[in-house]
């Protein structure tokens, strides 16, 4: 911990903002390659159910060891509500979508978040996109499609829109709203006091819509890789990134906080070598190369 004090010591604000970003992009990549394999065996609203409180749970304990909780924080709840509610649909709409859309469709659904992300940048906060990042964009999102398609052109070209990629669509422009409306509404709250506010918030949400589902689930009788997804995406995909975020969106503009999506793919890549043993072609690194010359280039003040 002290190393990493000192680390953060000597990087700017915007910097902090984009290594919480690089730790964001690369965990969340996990969640993609154990989702794909869970979400057949449960219903996505009630694993969202115990993923909220699973990591809100441990989200607000670390508030209450580092910065506290204080009364004033719940000042306009509703603040917390309209986050919370974001999230929830995202998580749920991405399980959903993942039990009919396959893994390499959803994930090119994933790669628009980033532009979306800069309209609500605008729309919001009045944030203008250069002409480098709207350049380090396009780059981005076509290094980001060519490690997803790996390199074939073929498979790109056959890409049909089916009834998942749909549902899924529909989280991301969540996902792409909540990024912006965190600078928006946070009041001046340390990152993990919000957070936690936000998933409070998000639980309750999610147990008025899906209480049925968890009620009805034999969770007993669910396989071992359900209940792994359950603990990774709550500690490491939902209270780290969610503090990540939070932390990264008060540093950096809406665009550059989600143009990490583009990451996404290449770390699957990683996760899937891990998991699998799946290595891609060599011409999957050109797509690397372009999300690492996108990121050079957002990384530019």
């Amino acid at each position: 911990m002290e190393v990493l004090r000192l680390i953060l010591a000597g990087l700017s604000q915007p910097a902090r903002g984009h290594l919480a970003m690089l730790a964001f992009s690369a965990l969340v990549a996990g969640s993609f390659s154990l989702g794909v394999l869970a979400a057949p065996h449960i219903d996505p609203g009630a694993l969202s159910v115990l993923r909220f409180l699973l990591a809100g749970l441990l989200v607000g304990a670390a508030a209450l060891a580092t910065t506290g909780i204080p009364r004033s924080a719940f000042v306009a709840p509703w603040r917390y509500l309209v986050l919370g509610g974001l999230l929830a649909a995202y998580f749920v709409l991405m399980f959903e979508g993942l039990k009919t859309a396959p893994p390499v469709s959803a994930a090119a659904v994933f790669t628009l978040t980033p532009v979306m992300a800069a309209g609500f940048g605008w729309l919001f906060l009045r944030q203008r996109l250069t002409g480098r990042m709207a350049f380090a964009l396009a780059v981005g999102g076509l290094g980001a499609l060519w490690v997803i398609f790996r390199a074939d052109l073929a498979a790109l070209r056959a890409m049909a829109i089916g009834r998942g990629e749909a549902i899924y669509f529909v989280g991301c422009v969540a996902h792409a709203a909540y990024a912006p409306l965190i600078r928006q509404l946070n009041r001046g709250e340390p990152a993990v006091v919000f957070t936690f506010g936000m998933m409070l918030a998000g639980t309750v949400l999610l147990a008025l819509y899906a209480g049925p589902a968890v009620l009805a689930t034999d969770w007993a009788a669910l396989p071992g890789v359900v209940w792994v997804t359950l603990v990774y995406v709550a500690v490491a995909a939902s209270a780290l990134t969610f503090v990540l975020l939070q932390y990264a969106s008060l540093r950096l503009p809406a665009a550059k906080v989600m143009a990490y999506t583009y990451l996404v793919p290449s770390w699957v890549i990683l996760w899937e070598i891990a998991l699998h043993g799946a290595v891609p072609p060599v011409l999957v690194l050109v797509g690397v190369a372009l999300t690492a010359l996108a990121l050079g280039l957002l990384l530019k003040e």
